[in-house]
């Protein structure tokens, strides 16, 4: 199944958190933190939101950054994913 967003809609999958810290510390379980860094899925269309037009900046592949507890995580296939406004969308990660 695929999920194709409507309007200024973004499905992202959350980019797994790092299981160690950049200096070797291995974290338990509870000392991880909800990532905020997610990989876009699939962009909706644009156009028309709230009689203001929205031209649609992410594209698919694109990391970005996203607010903490924004969107509605929906599991598609087994997988968990999160579809937010392109508003709650913060940055675009390039590495």
């Amino acid at each position: 199944m695929q999920i194709k967003p409507l309007a200024d809609r973004v499905v992202i999958k959350t980019v797994e958190a790092e299981e160690t810290t950049k200096s070797g510390i291995i974290l338990a379980g509870s000392a991880k933190e909800k990532p905020q860094v997610a990989v876009v899925v699939a962009v909706g269309p644009g156009g028309m939101v709230d009689g203001k037009e929205v031209e649609m900046i992410v594209k698919v592949g694109d990391k970005v950054l996203t607010s903490k507890y924004s969107g509605t995580e929906v599991k598609v296939d087994g997988e968990e994913c999160t579809i937010v406004r392109q508003s709650d969308i913060l940055a675009i990660v390039e590495e």
